[in-house]
């Protein structure tokens, strides 16, 4: 982390605040600092400083999918046919717009864009697909991938 250009220069203590803070997001700040070895001030301050400095970039619930019925999960290759920075640009402000896509990833590949897309079925994905992603700016062709069951998801 430390060889990255923008990166935040974290210490032994961060990093433990950084891991709890991923596993329970609601801890209580005694409980942190006593779980990290520090008082609670300090560990306020860091996790302050960890908000300031955009380490941190935000608190939120962690929803189960299937629960709310969006348990449906496609991932979606996008081929561009164009791909000068200001396409690049169109396109990325113009996918962020779409609430059905969770992720998307420009790769190294034969096509342009990785997106994760979450929707109730397969019909609203082929809604989504062909009236959204479809017409999003400079897009040449899509191939689908959906899951059929997800072992391992990452939580934000």
């Amino acid at each position: 982390m430390k060889n990255a250009i923008f990166a935040v220069d974290l210490d032994d203590f961060d990093r433990k605040i950084l891991a709890i803070l991923r596993q329970d997001g609601r801890i209580t700040f005694t409980d942190l600092a006593q779980q990290v070895g520090l008082s609670k001030t300090p560990c306020q301050q860091r996790v302050r400083r960890l908000v300031k400095k955009g380490v941190i970039t935000g608190f939120a619930a962690i929803v189960d999918p299937a629960k709310v019925g969006l348990d449906h999960v496609a991932f979606a290759e996008v081929k561009l046919s164009d791909t000068r920075e200001a396409a690049l640009k169109q396109f990325n402000a113009a996918v962020r717009a779409i609430p059905e896509v969770e992720e998307c990833h420009m790769i190294a590949s034969s096509f342009d864009y990785l997106l994760k897309v979450r929707t109730v079925d397969i019909r609203r994905y082929r809604i989504v697909l062909g009236e959204k992603i479809s017409s999003l700016p400079h897009v040449a062709s899509t191939s689908t991938f959906v899951a059929m069951e997800t072992i391992s998801e990452a939580t934000r």
